[in-house]
């Protein structure tokens, strides 16, 4: 008895770190995304220090750099960033993802991004796997949206209907429908048509039939 509680007090602990600091919800007796969870555990407390001496910037211009840099359409990272975390720079998941653009510890290795809770140098890597993907789906958003939650090696040509990720699709959507900027105003070149003359022409003036 005394064995199970002392196996089971890290995984509460470690599941309760995760819900205060990372902000979300998560049962404290999952067993999934162990290693994750104490990842990204780790790397926020390595971040907090310096946060707490210096703050963070604001995300939107951030986002707008990194989205103008990596040539992602207007909007889109807003979209994805407000869906994954509502544009809060340390929250964790039940997932062990991490940050504004809520990185998984894997991602965040590969897109080489050090410390997932910067908001500049997390929401670069977003940035770049985001337009990663949307390179890879020849500009399909739907498409690249769904790698971004899913990974690519899950999308085969059609979102995936798993149970979460086909629902992430649409309120990155719908996000982004708000966020876009709207089309520019269609120009409509309305070609003037000639004037007929009204006027009769007297009886002396008219033209001779020849």
């Amino acid at each position: 008895m005394k064995v199970g509680l002392c196996a089971l007090v890290p995984l509460v602990l470690l599941n309760l770190a995760v819900a205060f600091f990372g902000d979300t919800t998560v049962s404290p007796l999952s067993v999934s995304f162990l290693a994750e969870k104490a990842h990204a555990l780790a790397a926020y407390a390595r971040h907090r220090p310096q946060c707490l001496l210096d703050g963070h910037p604001e995300l939107e211009p951030l986002i707008r750099d990194s989205e103008r840099r990596h040539h992602l359409p207007p909007g889109l990272l807003e979209a994805v960033v407000e869906v994954e975390s509502n544009t809060q720079p340390h929250r964790i998941s039940p997932a062990g993802a991490m940050g504004p653009g809520q990185l998984m510890p894997s991602t965040a290795s590969l897109m080489r991004v050090e410390d997932p809770f910067d908001p500049a140098r997390a929401l670069d890597g977003s940035a770049r796997y985001l337009s990663e993907q949307l390179t890879r789906y020849q500009g399909n958003v739907a498409l690249a949206v769904a790698a971004y939650n899913a990974g690519p090696g899950n999308v085969r040509g059609r979102v995936p209907r798993n149970g979460e990720t086909e629902f992430y699709v649409k309120k990155v959507l719908a996000a982004y429908a708000r966020h876009r900027p709207p089309p520019p105003p269609a120009n409509v070149k309305r070609q003037a048509r000639p004037v007929r003359s009204t006027a009769r022409h007297p009886p002396g003036d008219r033209p001779s039939a020849g």
